[in-house]
């Protein structure tokens, strides 16, 4: 499990040359219907070990969640499940909001 800063996944889905990485957001609906990256998918924690048969575990995954801690349980939970290529959103939503996106919601 890697962590990414904001600058280094807004550069990721910038670079038209490298695939996008899946997006997961682990936050619940109501914090996901604040604010978002897009195209984040909103699988809450609570859901992750009954959905993970409905991600690619060969798939670049980012984790996200407010702060960066739930979605780093969340990576850790999914490479023990067998997926390689997973990373933590360090600092979260809210590390986006101050550093790449500052007309983003915050809560």
């Amino acid at each position: 499990m890697t962590n990414l800063d904001p600058a280094e996944l807004a550069a990721w889905l910038a670079d038209t040359g490298r695939g996008k990485p899946v997006l997961l957001d682990v936050r619940e609906p109501w914090e996901f219907d604040t604010c978002r990256i897009e195209p984040s998918q909103l699988v809450p924690m609570r859901e992750l070990p009954a959905r993970t048969g409905e991600l690619d575990p060969q798939a670049d995954t980012v984790l996200i969640c407010h702060h960066g801690s739930r979605s780093l349980h969340a990576a850790m939970f999914l490479e023990r499940q067998g997926f390689a290529r997973v990373y933590n959103l360090a600092g979260g939503v809210a590390a986006w909001a101050r550093n790449v996106d500052p007309a983003m919601p915050q809560y």
